[in-house]
């Protein structure tokens, strides 16, 4: 988990008009990426409409940015590690025993190309903290590789407690490396960055890691005791988010806000797919539940 400091970039998944996955404007995409100053990537998660993709196109997804990656080795700087760039990969659902059939399907791929996973709470159902926890504990019996939890209550219904955030890594300290707190409540954050510092906690302390999910908070949650942020806006601007978390850039940050609150007002990725159409990047195309930002708002991002 030591590869996964500092900003990690929630990789969208680029489209063709026609809705089919547009490989070349992927490569331009991880081309700013990797020239860029992000340390890991987030692949095939909510960012990536992963929950619009087949099971083929997601093996198809993770086989072309692992080799795009591997092939492209990133130049050693301060605060970022030569080589090979670390993969995150997203593998979660609100079906627990079809998320635990993916990770023994991957086994041997994961342990081979991928640092982490990050799992995000069962959507939909909205599970009480004790199913929450028998959730993640499956999970992390079942990952060969170690596991992010993903707290987003606005997508999921649903809030991991900090109380059960502890309960799961004392199940399995082994397995649970870190939570993305994507809740934008700092007292909660504050509260379980706390527990993990607790007497009681002392063996977490270093261990279990909260990130912030949120780009608008970042050097709060940071400030905090955080470690890093995995970002939307990094996709199009990640030298400066680079900076933003490595320099905890408070001033750099709230120069973003009006940028950040307009990637976030009609979804995401809806936002951040309408700047990088603007940088000419990719097509603003995106599947459907999902459509392209308003005239209003793409005129506003522009």
């Amino acid at each position: 988990m030591d590869k996964l400091k500092g900003l990690g970039t929630a990789l969208i998944t680029p489209f063709k008009a026609d809705k089919s996955i547009d490989y070349e404007a992927l490569a331009r995409v991880l081309d700013t990426q990797l020239a860029g100053f992000v340390d890991y990537l987030v692949v095939l998660g909510t960012t990536g409409e992963a929950a619009t993709l087949t099971t083929e196109e997601k093996r198809e997804v993770r086989r072309f940015i692992v080799d795009y990656v591997r092939n492209h080795p990133v130049s050693s700087f301060e605060g970022r590690s030569g080589g090979v760039l670390p993969l995150v990969l997203g593998v979660g659902g609100n079906n627990t025993a079809q998320v635990i059939s993916d990770l023994k399907a991957m086994k041997d791929e994961l342990i081979l190309d991928f640092t982490a996973i990050l799992s995000v709470c069962p959507y939909y159902n909205k599970p009480n903290q004790e199913g929450l926890y028998q959730h993640f504990c499956a999970i992390a019996e079942a990952s060969p590789i170690p596991v992010i939890l993903y707290n987003v209550p606005g997508r999921t219904g649903v809030n991991l407690l900090p109380e059960t955030v502890m309960r799961i890594y004392n199940a399995h300290p082994d397995k649970i490396a870190g939570i993305k707190e994507a809740s934008g409540n700092l007292d909660q954050i504050k509260h379980l960055l706390n527990l993990i510092n607790a007497e009681g906690n002392k063996r977490s302390e270093g261990a279990l890691r909260v990130i912030s999910g949120d780009d608008g908070i970042a050097c709060e949650v940071m400030a905090a005791g955080g470690a890093g942020l995995i970002s939307v806006a990094s996709n199009a601007f990640p030298e400066d988010f680079w900076h933003i978390v490595h320099d905890q850039d408070a001033a750099l940050q709230a120069r973003y806000t009006e940028t950040i609150r307009l990637l976030f007002a009609e979804g995401n990725p809806v936002g951040i797919k309408a700047v990088l159409a603007n940088k000419g990047l990719i097509g603003n195309n995106l599947r459907l539940p999902l459509v392209p930002a308003s005239p209003e708002l793409q005129h506003q991002l522009a």
